[in-house]
Protein backbone atom coordinates (compact mmCIF):
# COMPACT_ATOMS: atom_id res chain seq x y z
CA UNK A 1 0.00 0.00 0.00
CA UNK A 2 1.56 3.09 -1.02
CA UNK A 3 1.62 6.20 1.16
CA UNK A 4 -0.60 8.32 -1.06
CA UNK A 5 -3.32 5.49 -1.57
CA UNK A 6 -3.11 4.99 2.39
CA UNK A 7 -4.37 8.51 2.81
CA UNK A 8 -6.81 8.62 0.15
CA UNK A 9 -8.44 5.41 1.78
CA UNK A 10 -8.18 6.94 4.83
CA UNK A 11 -9.90 9.89 3.67
CA UNK A 12 -12.65 8.33 3.29
CA UNK A 13 -13.47 7.99 6.34
CA UNK A 14 -15.01 4.32 7.92
CA UNK A 15 -18.56 4.37 7.13
CA UNK A 16 -20.44 2.54 4.72
CA UNK A 17 -21.40 5.49 3.13
CA UNK A 18 -22.10 6.56 -1.04
CA UNK A 19 -18.97 8.59 -0.95
CA UNK A 20 -16.31 5.56 0.31
CA UNK A 21 -18.40 2.96 -1.34
CA UNK A 22 -18.21 4.81 -4.82
CA UNK A 23 -14.47 6.35 -4.60
CA UNK A 24 -12.83 3.28 -3.36
CA UNK A 25 -14.22 1.40 -6.30
CA UNK A 26 -13.39 3.93 -8.50
CA UNK A 27 -9.91 4.11 -6.88
CA UNK A 28 -9.34 0.83 -6.89
CA UNK A 29 -10.90 0.09 -10.84
CA UNK A 30 -8.16 2.52 -12.35
CA UNK A 31 -5.43 0.54 -11.05
CA UNK A 32 -6.96 -2.80 -12.05
CA UNK A 33 -4.90 -4.71 -14.91
CA UNK A 34 -8.30 -6.72 -16.41
CA UNK A 35 -8.29 -10.00 -16.84
CA UNK A 36 -5.66 -12.11 -18.07
CA UNK A 37 -5.35 -12.36 -22.15
CA UNK A 38 -4.99 -16.25 -21.22
CA UNK A 39 -8.10 -16.35 -18.52
CA UNK A 40 -11.11 -18.30 -20.36
CA UNK A 41 -14.45 -17.13 -18.56
CA UNK A 42 -17.56 -19.72 -19.00
CA UNK A 43 -20.61 -17.44 -17.21
CA UNK A 44 -23.73 -17.77 -15.88
CA UNK A 45 -23.94 -21.61 -15.20
CA UNK A 46 -26.51 -22.05 -12.91
CA UNK A 47 -26.15 -23.77 -9.61
CA UNK A 48 -29.87 -23.85 -8.41
CA UNK A 49 -33.56 -22.92 -9.22
CA UNK A 50 -33.36 -19.34 -8.61
CA UNK A 51 -32.83 -16.82 -11.39
CA UNK A 52 -29.46 -15.26 -8.67
CA UNK A 53 -28.47 -18.74 -8.58
CA UNK A 54 -25.13 -18.14 -10.73
CA UNK A 55 -21.62 -18.93 -11.48
CA UNK A 56 -19.05 -18.23 -13.66
CA UNK A 57 -16.13 -19.88 -14.11
CA UNK A 58 -12.44 -19.23 -14.67
CA UNK A 59 -8.99 -21.15 -15.54
CA UNK A 60 -6.08 -21.06 -17.46
CA UNK A 61 -3.93 -23.25 -19.31
CA UNK A 62 -6.36 -26.56 -19.15
CA UNK A 63 -5.87 -27.17 -15.59
CA UNK A 64 -6.25 -30.73 -14.08
CA UNK A 65 -7.11 -31.39 -10.48
CA UNK A 66 -7.10 -27.75 -9.47
CA UNK A 67 -7.67 -25.89 -6.29
CA UNK A 68 -11.02 -24.14 -6.46
CA UNK A 69 -11.74 -21.12 -5.28
CA UNK A 70 -15.03 -19.80 -4.98
CA UNK A 71 -15.94 -15.80 -3.80
CA UNK A 72 -18.55 -14.82 -2.37
CA UNK A 73 -19.52 -10.99 -2.63
CA UNK A 74 -20.55 -8.25 -0.35
CA UNK A 75 -23.58 -6.12 -0.05
CA UNK A 76 -25.05 -5.67 2.98
CA UNK A 77 -27.05 -8.90 1.97
CA UNK A 78 -29.20 -6.68 -0.48
CA UNK A 79 -27.07 -6.48 -3.68
CA UNK A 80 -24.01 -7.31 -5.31
CA UNK A 81 -23.23 -9.30 -8.10
CA UNK A 82 -20.55 -11.64 -9.34
CA UNK A 83 -19.40 -9.06 -12.36
CA UNK A 84 -20.80 -5.89 -13.81
CA UNK A 85 -20.33 -4.47 -17.35
CA UNK A 86 -17.73 -2.45 -17.45
CA UNK A 87 -16.27 -2.67 -14.09
CA UNK A 88 -13.05 -5.69 -13.76
CA UNK A 89 -15.25 -6.54 -9.92
CA UNK A 90 -15.21 -9.21 -9.13
CA UNK A 91 -14.31 -10.92 -11.92
CA UNK A 92 -10.78 -9.58 -10.84
CA UNK A 93 -11.17 -12.63 -8.40
CA UNK A 94 -12.00 -15.18 -10.84
CA UNK A 95 -8.87 -14.50 -12.81
CA UNK A 96 -6.48 -14.40 -9.71
CA UNK A 97 -7.57 -17.66 -9.33
CA UNK A 98 -6.91 -18.52 -12.85
CA UNK A 99 -3.48 -16.71 -12.87
CA UNK A 100 -2.96 -19.32 -9.45
CA UNK A 101 -3.41 -21.87 -10.97
CA UNK A 102 -6.59 -22.26 -9.86
CA UNK A 103 -10.10 -22.16 -10.76
CA UNK A 104 -11.73 -19.62 -10.09
CA UNK A 105 -15.28 -19.24 -9.11
CA UNK A 106 -17.49 -16.03 -8.55
CA UNK A 107 -20.94 -16.41 -7.74
CA UNK A 108 -24.27 -14.18 -7.00
CA UNK A 109 -26.73 -15.44 -4.66
CA UNK A 110 -30.33 -14.81 -3.03
CA UNK A 111 -30.41 -11.14 -1.63
CA UNK A 112 -32.57 -10.29 1.49
CA UNK A 113 -35.55 -9.35 2.14
CA UNK A 114 -37.29 -11.25 0.14
CA UNK A 115 -34.46 -14.05 1.44
CA UNK A 116 -33.84 -14.04 4.62
CA UNK A 117 -31.60 -16.11 6.68
CA UNK A 118 -30.50 -18.53 6.25
CA UNK A 119 -30.52 -18.22 2.74
CA UNK A 120 -26.98 -17.43 2.95
CA UNK A 121 -25.82 -20.72 4.16
CA UNK A 122 -28.65 -22.60 2.05
CA UNK A 123 -27.17 -21.47 -1.46
CA UNK A 124 -23.44 -22.60 -0.54
CA UNK A 125 -24.57 -25.66 -0.24
CA UNK A 126 -26.12 -25.54 -3.21
CA UNK A 127 -22.78 -24.35 -4.79
CA UNK A 128 -20.77 -26.65 -2.83
CA UNK A 129 -23.13 -29.65 -4.16
CA UNK A 130 -23.06 -28.15 -7.70
CA UNK A 131 -18.99 -27.86 -7.61
CA UNK A 132 -18.60 -31.25 -6.47
CA UNK A 133 -20.36 -32.99 -8.82
CA UNK A 134 -19.46 -30.35 -11.96
CA UNK A 135 -15.76 -28.78 -11.16
CA UNK A 136 -14.04 -31.83 -12.66
CA UNK A 137 -15.01 -31.30 -16.12
CA UNK A 138 -13.64 -27.55 -15.64
CA UNK A 139 -10.23 -29.02 -14.30
CA UNK A 140 -10.92 -28.39 -10.77
CA UNK A 141 -10.56 -30.85 -7.93
CA UNK A 142 -13.61 -31.02 -5.85
CA UNK A 143 -12.28 -32.28 -2.83
CA UNK A 144 -10.14 -29.16 -3.16
CA UNK A 145 -13.05 -26.21 -2.57
CA UNK A 146 -11.76 -23.09 -0.61
CA UNK A 147 -14.61 -20.78 -0.11
CA UNK A 148 -13.35 -16.55 0.13
CA UNK A 149 -16.07 -13.94 1.39
CA UNK A 150 -16.11 -10.54 1.87
CA UNK A 151 -18.40 -8.74 4.25
CA UNK A 152 -21.45 -10.08 3.71
CA UNK A 153 -20.24 -12.91 1.71
CA UNK A 154 -17.68 -13.35 4.65
CA UNK A 155 -21.00 -13.65 7.21
CA UNK A 156 -22.39 -16.06 4.32
CA UNK A 157 -19.34 -18.31 4.17
CA UNK A 158 -19.05 -18.49 8.06
CA UNK A 159 -22.40 -19.39 8.03
CA UNK A 160 -22.35 -22.31 5.98
CA UNK A 161 -18.95 -23.57 8.27
CA UNK A 162 -20.74 -23.06 11.20
CA UNK A 163 -24.25 -24.72 10.57
CA UNK A 164 -23.54 -28.35 10.04
CA UNK A 165 -27.70 -28.54 8.84
CA UNK A 166 -26.32 -26.72 5.54
CA UNK A 167 -23.30 -28.76 5.03
CA UNK A 168 -23.58 -30.23 1.22
CA UNK A 169 -21.32 -33.26 2.65
CA UNK A 170 -20.38 -34.56 6.25
CA UNK A 171 -17.83 -32.14 7.29
CA UNK A 172 -18.47 -29.41 4.78
CA UNK A 173 -16.57 -30.83 1.71
CA UNK A 174 -14.52 -27.83 1.44
CA UNK A 175 -11.11 -27.60 2.24
CA UNK A 176 -10.89 -24.26 3.49
CA UNK A 177 -12.63 -20.56 4.43
CA UNK A 178 -11.31 -17.15 3.73
CA UNK A 179 -13.30 -14.49 6.32
CA UNK A 180 -12.90 -10.74 5.01
CA UNK A 181 -14.37 -8.47 7.41
CA UNK A 182 -17.24 -10.27 8.36
CA UNK A 183 -20.29 -10.38 10.96
CA UNK A 184 -19.52 -13.57 13.10
CA UNK A 185 -21.80 -12.83 16.20
CA UNK A 186 -25.16 -11.46 15.55
CA UNK A 187 -26.00 -11.13 19.74
CA UNK A 188 -23.23 -8.45 19.63
CA UNK A 189 -23.30 -7.13 16.46
CA UNK A 190 -24.17 -3.22 15.76
CA UNK A 191 -28.12 -3.55 14.73
CA UNK A 192 -28.27 -1.73 11.33
CA UNK A 193 -31.16 -1.49 8.23
CA UNK A 194 -28.67 -4.13 6.14
CA UNK A 195 -28.73 -6.88 9.26
CA UNK A 196 -32.40 -6.42 9.76
CA UNK A 197 -33.19 -6.81 6.00
CA UNK A 198 -31.72 -10.26 6.50
CA UNK A 199 -32.37 -11.61 10.08
CA UNK A 200 -35.55 -9.91 10.59
CA UNK A 201 -36.47 -6.80 12.54
CA UNK A 202 -36.81 -8.67 16.18
CA UNK A 203 -33.54 -9.02 17.34
CA UNK A 204 -34.46 -11.81 19.39
CA UNK A 205 -34.16 -13.94 16.47
CA UNK A 206 -31.07 -13.28 15.63
CA UNK A 207 -29.31 -15.95 17.73
CA UNK A 208 -29.80 -18.63 15.76
CA UNK A 209 -27.98 -17.26 12.79
CA UNK A 210 -24.51 -17.25 15.10
CA UNK A 211 -21.89 -18.46 13.67
CA UNK A 212 -19.59 -18.03 16.30
CA UNK A 213 -19.55 -21.54 18.42
CA UNK A 214 -20.07 -23.71 14.97
CA UNK A 215 -16.92 -21.77 13.97
CA UNK A 216 -14.64 -22.31 16.97
CA UNK A 217 -15.97 -26.35 16.98
CA UNK A 218 -15.11 -26.53 13.56
CA UNK A 219 -12.38 -28.79 11.70
CA UNK A 220 -12.09 -26.42 8.39
CA UNK A 221 -9.21 -24.20 8.49
CA UNK A 222 -10.29 -20.27 8.66
CA UNK A 223 -7.96 -17.57 7.39
CA UNK A 224 -9.79 -13.77 8.87
CA UNK A 225 -8.54 -10.70 8.00
CA UNK A 226 -10.13 -7.28 9.22
CA UNK A 227 -8.52 -3.89 7.44
CA UNK A 228 -7.53 -0.78 9.27
CA UNK A 229 -10.23 1.76 8.12
CA UNK A 230 -12.61 -1.12 8.46
CA UNK A 231 -16.12 0.60 10.31
CA UNK A 232 -15.31 -0.29 14.43
CA UNK A 233 -17.94 -3.08 14.39
CA UNK A 234 -15.91 -5.30 12.13
CA UNK A 235 -12.59 -4.42 14.82
CA UNK A 236 -15.16 -5.62 17.71
CA UNK A 237 -15.70 -8.96 15.42
CA UNK A 238 -12.01 -9.61 14.83
CA UNK A 239 -11.61 -8.86 18.60
CA UNK A 240 -14.35 -11.86 19.62
CA UNK A 241 -13.18 -13.62 17.01
CA UNK A 242 -9.36 -14.04 18.35
CA UNK A 243 -10.82 -13.94 22.24
CA UNK A 244 -13.00 -16.78 22.00
CA UNK A 245 -10.87 -18.96 18.99
CA UNK A 246 -7.75 -18.86 21.84
CA UNK A 247 -10.30 -19.59 24.55
CA UNK A 248 -11.47 -22.29 22.93
CA UNK A 249 -8.34 -23.92 20.86
CA UNK A 250 -5.67 -22.78 23.01
CA UNK A 251 -3.88 -21.36 19.80
CA UNK A 252 -4.21 -17.76 18.20
CA UNK A 253 -6.38 -18.27 14.87
CA UNK A 254 -5.05 -16.95 11.53
CA UNK A 255 -6.31 -13.09 11.63
CA UNK A 256 -4.64 -10.53 9.55
CA UNK A 257 -4.58 -7.06 9.91
CA UNK A 258 -4.69 -5.18 6.35
CA UNK A 259 -2.76 -2.30 7.49
CA UNK A 260 -3.86 0.82 4.99
CA UNK A 261 -7.17 -0.81 3.97
CA UNK A 262 -10.70 -0.27 4.25
CA UNK A 263 -13.82 -2.39 3.93
CA UNK A 264 -13.67 -2.66 0.25
CA UNK A 265 -10.30 -2.34 -0.66
CA UNK A 266 -8.59 -6.10 -0.12
CA UNK A 267 -10.66 -7.21 -2.47
CA UNK A 268 -11.16 -4.68 -5.01
CA UNK A 269 -6.59 -4.43 -4.92
CA UNK A 270 -7.05 -7.93 -6.06
CA UNK A 271 -5.14 -7.81 -10.27
CA UNK A 272 -3.58 -4.62 -9.36
CA UNK A 273 0.63 -4.04 -8.46
CA UNK A 274 -1.11 -3.92 -4.38
CA UNK A 275 -0.06 -7.69 -3.72
CA UNK A 276 -1.11 -7.96 0.19
CA UNK A 277 -4.70 -9.40 -0.21
CA UNK A 278 -3.68 -11.82 -3.31
CA UNK A 279 -0.49 -13.01 -1.31
CA UNK A 280 -2.37 -13.65 1.55
CA UNK A 281 -5.22 -15.75 0.04
CA UNK A 282 -2.93 -17.62 -2.18
CA UNK A 283 -0.34 -18.03 -0.01
CA UNK A 284 -3.47 -19.78 2.04
CA UNK A 285 -5.27 -21.48 -0.28
CA UNK A 286 -1.76 -23.34 -1.21
CA UNK A 287 -1.46 -24.39 2.65
CA UNK A 288 -4.75 -25.70 2.91
CA UNK A 289 -5.12 -27.84 -0.75
CA UNK A 290 -1.99 -29.15 -0.64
Amino acid sequence: MTPDMRARLQAFGPDLSPEMLGGTQAMMAAINKGLHPETKVVRDLSYGPDERHKLDIFSMLSPRDAPVLVFVHGGGFVMGDKHTEGSPFYSNMGDFAARHGMVGVTITYRLAPAHKYPAGPEDLKLVVEWLRENIASHGGNPDKIVLAGQSAGATHVAGYVAHRQHHAVEGGGIAGAVLMSGIYDTMTAEPNSFAEAYYGEDRKGWGPASCMAGMLNSSIPLQFSVAEFDPDDFHRQAAQVVTQFTQAQGRYPEMHFLSGHNHLSPALSIGSDQLETETMVADFVRRVTR
